[in-house]
């Protein structure tokens, strides 16, 4: 294997030096689009087109960010580059059968060892990175940046025609010799060479950031950098951490392997000087838009040593990676950037003793005569695997960890690759220069050069760009009872959002919107909130985020991270995460709202330091909720209404003791009451959960809490739900002539969801959106309209920490209270009563859509408009 790479290397080489291929170097990336990988993104798009051409990216799914919203970041940063042909490709359908048949396109949401029939699964390996402020929320959004500075073109998800990773990856490959650079986990490069290794051969080299073989991490001398997992793992990198059995098929795949470690990036920290260096030297739009991620990176660090652990790690691989291609007439790739050495290492893909089966934490060998894949009994992936941050068997007494899950270890032997590899960052040939690495420079003139710039920001784009906020006079009026909306943000909570903000104002004073992100979107989708609010000049009202994690599901330790017992029924992929996110692809039609979420905070608020714009913070759900009580009339209450998991309100309950008493009534849209057995709830994804209904499930705990309370509360069950959940109903009351925004925008959605539905398997439960559109309708609407009728029961919800029961609603005479039960209503009105609203030209939208922003910001005419 050696001497084979030895000579590709060398032919290749010779072919270079004789000029017989002038052909530039086609670039293929893989990332998971964390902060540091848009950096490397940038600096390839900015290098000679005729030396490097970068055909594609590929989107990881299962670390840092999110699919819907990593891939429209991707779109963004090539519009604004000019780089439209640049093929863009995440997610997929496909799953692996339990023999070990690979369908075609595996969407990379799940590591390969978990892997099923979808795009729902655990996440033993994920659960590591944060998922709220410093982790995802803050990828997703890019800390607010994304929004705010990259222009938006015409490209984007869009469900069933988004190009799959696996899709992108077998056409450019196929088109001839090309390199990876992979800067994630390799879970989409695994599966393509497990699935097309007729292939392989047009693959010349796989470059890739990762690991740790001699490294030491400077906050505590581990090999690794899992910060959140180092009494249980020391040894790992993320990237390889992420699928670890996926990094180990690519580095045993044969092709010749560059590994930029720990061990050099350890060496390349984000001085002080080059910070301030970069601070006075932001010519083009991309150096902007770096520069103002790294600042926020800096300001958000969690300690004062940002500049002794923040390092260039993927940024760095791509300087070294393309240096190695410039220069391949050299031997053991010489390059300008990094010392490098050959050294013979392998992947820990399993713990020893080998040979164990039956633990529980193989899926390769558990309970199999013959193993997953084929793979040798008793082999190297045989032990057992890490399934978790608190994993008992990884845990020891002295705190440090055992398990070696990801580790790039230096070994020799069979089982032992010869990967070349980067060791440490070359030194400033220039020793005057405040600049004391190479890279450092390379890095700061590419990102500045005049060829091959970004053309625009997001509002130098247009010519007449003027932030409006929009925000409606009620001086004078009457308002209605303050209610407070809490979602979860799935598609019909969107749509009862709308019917909300149609209600006269002398009816309902919607005063907040509180966001809980423990259901079918992540947080960072709480900007499409922000965009359906300012369409419908409503900037007025405050939007609070509520925790990441349900009651008792982050870690003991760590707030911030922790499992997916409930929330890994919901699929990443078509139907689930991906489509909720992106509004089924329709959100970027709304208008731009210049509210967003953002990472700016204060020393006030618990930040380890001030941001530079600290009024810009986003608001906690907790704090809304005081803002709301304090503003509240003496002698006034506040009804909410609730359309997710309970997680929110039960935080709510438990942080004030005065909460029933300013809390009026509470409409719960979620919960199933089994009274037959053929009578099942809608919980996909854990077959054994017959009865429950998702929101209950998701956080039984917190469901418990609020119906132990002493709160009013009124259920709206699935069983009603169920009466009004057919989209032709829906679709034919909202055609009508001069519709309004807002209705023109609820039937195209409502279409979308019908057709997915009707052409794809995987959107099979999208009638269950339907019915969280009745929780706003029977809160608002005049009783003699629907007719409805209630029942009070004495209800008890399942919490036992057993997912074949929780969630489950039962009738429990011993129960000290009871709930408000909705049994009966119009149906068939209904779908009037929702039309006739979004019908309503009174509260109509004040801007239509996002074309319609770009047209006013491209005319000399403004538009004014209430302003604030």
């Amino acid at each position: 294997m050696e001497m084979l790479w030895l000579w590709r290397r060398s032919l290749f080489a010779i072919i270079v030096a004789v000029g017989i291929a002038a052909r530039p170097h086609r670039i293929l990336l893989d990332t998971d689009v964390d902060s540091d990988d848009f950096f490397a993104m940038l600096y390839l798009l900015k290098l000679n087109t005729s030396q490097f051409d970068l055909q594609a990216v590929t989107i990881n799914t299962n670390e840092w960010s999110d699919g819907g919203h990593s891939v429209n970041h991707i779109y963004d940063i090539l519009y604004m580059m000019g780089r439209d042909d640049v093929a863009v490709g995440v997610g997929g359908e496909g799953g692996i059968l339990e023999d070990g048949t690979i369908q075609p396109n595996v969407g990379g949401y799940i590591p390969i060892i978990d892997q099923g029939s979808g795009t729902a699964g655990p996440c033993r390996y994920r659960q590591t990175i944060p998922v709220g402020a410093g982790g995802r929320l803050y990828k997703d959004t890019n800390f607010g940046y994304r929004k705010s500075f990259l222009p938006q073109g015409s490209r984007r998800y869009s469900p069933l025609k988004q190009p799959t990773a696996q899709q992108v990856l077998i056409e450019k490959i196929s088109n001839g010799p090309i390199s990876l650079l992979v800067i994630g986990a390799h879970t989409n490069i695994a599966i393509f060479l497990m699935t097309n290794p007729h292939l392989k051969n047009n693959i010349e080299h796989i470059y890739i950031m990762g690991g740790g073989v001699r490294s030491k991490n400077p906050t505590g001398g581990n090999h690794g950098n899992l910060y959140t997992c180092f009494k249980s793992n020391p040894y790992a990198e993320f990237n390889f951490f992420g699928d670890p059995f996926a990094a180990y098929q690519v580095i045993h795949s044969g092709i010749p392997v560059t590994l930029v470690p720990l061990d050099a990036t350890n060496t390349i920290p984000i001085t002080q000087n080059f910070f301030e260096e970069f601070e006075r030297n932001q010519h083009t739009y991309e150096a902007q838009y770096v520069f103002k991620t790294l600042k926020m990176v800096r300001d958000t660090w969690f300690d004062d040593k940002f500049y002794e652990n923040c390092f260039m790690w993927d940024s760095f691989m791509s300087g070294v990676s393309t240096s190695i291609m410039r220069n391949l007439h050299k031997r053991n790739g010489e390059n300008e950037f990094a010392e490098m050495e050959y050294m013979n290492i392998t992947v820990i893909t399993s713990n020893k003793p080998y040979g164990i089966s039956d633990d529980g934490s193989n899926n390769l060998f558990d309970g199999r005569s013959v193993p997953k894949f084929n793979l040798t009994k008793n082999g190297v992936h045989s032990g057992h695997v890490q399934t978790g941050i608190r994993d008992p068997f990884c845990l020891q007494t002295n705190g440090i960890g055992r398990c070696k899950d990801g580790y790039t270890e230096k070994v020799s032997g069979p089982d032992s690759v010869r990967v070349l590899l980067a060791t440490r960052a070359k030194q400033n040939r220039d020793k005057n220069s405040s600049l004391d690495r190479e890279f450092f420079v390379s890095f700061l003139n590419v990102l500045n050069l005049p060829q091959n710039k970004g053309r625009f920001n997001f509002s130098s784009q247009f010519p007449y760009y003027k932030e409006v906020v929009y925000k409606p006079d009620f001086e004078g009026k009457k308002l209605g009872k303050t209610v407070v909306f809490d979602m979860d943000m799935s598609a019909g909570d969107f749509l009862a959002l709308f019917y909300l903000l149609k209600v006269p104002v002398d009816t309902i004073n919607l005063k907040a919107i509180l966001v809980t992100p423990t259901g079918w979107t992540n947080a960072a989708t709480i900007d499409v909130i922000y965009d359906l609010l300012h369409m419908m000049g409503r900037d007025d009202i405050i939007v609070g985020l509520g925790d990441s994690f349900g009651l008792n599901q982050s870690d003991p330790n760590n707030p911030s991270v922790g499992g997916c017992k409930y929330l890994k029924a919901i699929p990443h992929g078509s139907g689930g995460l991906l489509d909720s996110d992106t509004l089924f692809g329709l959100a970027r039609d709304l208008p731009r709202s210049p509210r967003r979420y953002t990472a700016e905070n204060s020393v006030e608020f618990g930040a380890p330091r001030n941001t530079d714009h600290p009024q810009l913070r986003q608001p906690l759900a907790l704090e809304v909720w005081k803002s709301i009580v304090k503003s509240t009339d003496v002698g006034s209450k506040i009804t909410i209404l609730t359309n997710g998991p309970l997680t929110t309100l039960a935080k709510i309950i438990l942080a004030d003791a005065n909460a029933s008493s300013i809390i009026q009534d509470v409409f719960i849209v979620g919960g199933h009451i089994g009274y037959h057995r053929h009578d099942k709830g809608n919980v996909i994804n854990v077959p054994l959960n017959i009865y429950a209904e998702m929101n209950m499930f998701l956080d039984p705990l917190a469901a418990k809490v609020v119906f132990d309370s002493m709160l009013d509360v009124t259920l709206i069950p699935l069983s009603m739900q169920r009466k009004v959940c057919l989209f032709p109903h829906f679709i034919k009351k909202l055609d009508f002539e001069n519709k309004t925004p807002e209705a023109r925008f609820s039937q195209r959605l409502l279409k979308r969801m019908y057709q997915l539905q009707q052409r794809n398997h995987r959107y099979q439960h999208m009638d269950t959106f339907l019915g969280e559109i009745l929780g706003a309708v029977i809160l608002t609407t005049d009783r003699q309209a629907l007719n409805p009728t209630f029942q009070a029961k004495p209800l008890k919800v399942d919490a036992t920490g057993d997912t074949s029961k929780d969630g489950q609603i039962t009738v429990d005479p011993e129960q000290r209270k009871s709930i408000k039960i909705l049994h009966k209503f119009d149906h068939v009105s209904y779908y009037d009563v929702f039309a006739d609203r979004l019908a309503d030209d009174k509260q109509s939208a004040v801007i239509g859509n996002f074309n319609e922003q770009k047209r006013i910001w491209s005319t000399p005419q403004s538009r004014t408009g209430n302003k604030s």
